[in-house]
């Protein structure tokens, strides 16, 4: 389907832009956010009389977005898991735990615009990026571990002391547990297939 861009979209183009994108991306995503339209001869008529308040707007959102990226510089969260003695988490961090995670400590962003190339599945520091705006991103944090105390030692560049043995006493609990985030993993998966995705607009709570 050939549409035109009302915004820049990563990977795809700029605003105005006429790209091809597959029917199903278009339908399930672009269109129904309003960020872009079908490429119709009446539509970029549309586009073009719309373009400078198209414009402007973008101008003022992009303006909003970095000021809360300034508030955010250096904002990190901490997430809780359940792990195995290599360090691999039973399940995994998904971009919606980042985003909840970031609600948590004030920051409102929608699951859309914590950019995962893939799940998290090891415990440990991982720098996650986040797109406040089509032209504004920001790094944050994310300290996986598995309790408080570790993310403390992984904060401070130290290596997390030996403290399974409450994770591994009980093997059928351990195993309890990896069955049980496996089970919510795919539920997470479910939910976000059926959502669609609706991208919010990042910002203090």
């Amino acid at each position: 389907m050939q549409i035109v861009l009302l915004e820049r979209i990563e990977k795809l183009g700029q605003m105005g832009d006429v790209v091809t994108v597959k029917d199903g991306y278009a339908r399930n995503f672009l269109l129904p956010q309003g960020r872009a339209l079908r490429a119709t001869e009446a539509n970029l008529k549309r586009f073009e009389q719309d373009r400078a308040e198209l414009e402007a707007r973008n101008l003022e959102r992009r303006g909003e977005a970095a000021a809360v990226a300034e508030k955010m510089e250096g904002a990190g969260i901490v997430l809780l898991r359940q792990a195995g003695e290599s360090g691999q988490l039973y399940g995994s961090v998904s971009a919606r735990d980042v985003a909840q995670g970031l609600d948590g400590i004030g920051y409102k962003v929608g699951r859309q615009q914590v950019v995962l190339d893939r799940p998290i599945k090891e415990l440990g520091i991982h720098e996650v990026r986040v797109n406040l705006h089509p032209e504004v991103q920001i790094s944050v944090s994310v300290n996986v571990a598995r309790s408080e105390a570790e993310a403390e030692q992984q904060a401070a560049g130290e290596t997390p002391g030996e403290e399974l043995e409450e994770f591994f006493e009980n093997p059928e609990q351990a195993a309890e547990a990896a069955e049980a985030a496996e089970e919510a993993e795919a539920e997470t998966v479910a939910d976000d297939a059926a959502e669609g995705g609706e991208e919010t607009t990042a910002g203090p709570a």
